[in-house]
């Protein structure tokens, strides 16, 4: 398992291949690389989780929130039991 952000894709990038989209990532716009999903296409508000610079999964907003929270958990150093 990796450790992923999600990003919500504001454009597709020209050039490169195809292989950029920019994606709004906790607020900042970041280029990301979707070439590691060829069988997927990306549009514009389309949920992905990136990991180093790579888009590893495409989802939906449930998915997004989730990861999100996930590592909201993981850096407040709280406890949570099950």
């Amino acid at each position: 398992m990796c450790l992923g952000i999600p990003g919500k894709v504001i454009s597709l990038v020209e050039g490169y291949g195809g292989q950029l989209v920019l994606a709004d990532v906790a607020g900042e716009s970041r280029r990301v690389n979707i070439g590691m999903l060829p069988e997927e296409t990306f549009a514009p508000g389309d949920w992905v989780i990136i990991h180093m610079g790579f888009v590893v999964e495409k989802t939906d907003e449930r998915g997004a929130e989730a990861a999100l929270t996930g590592l909201r958990l993981m850096g407040s150093g709280i406890d949570e039991a099950p």
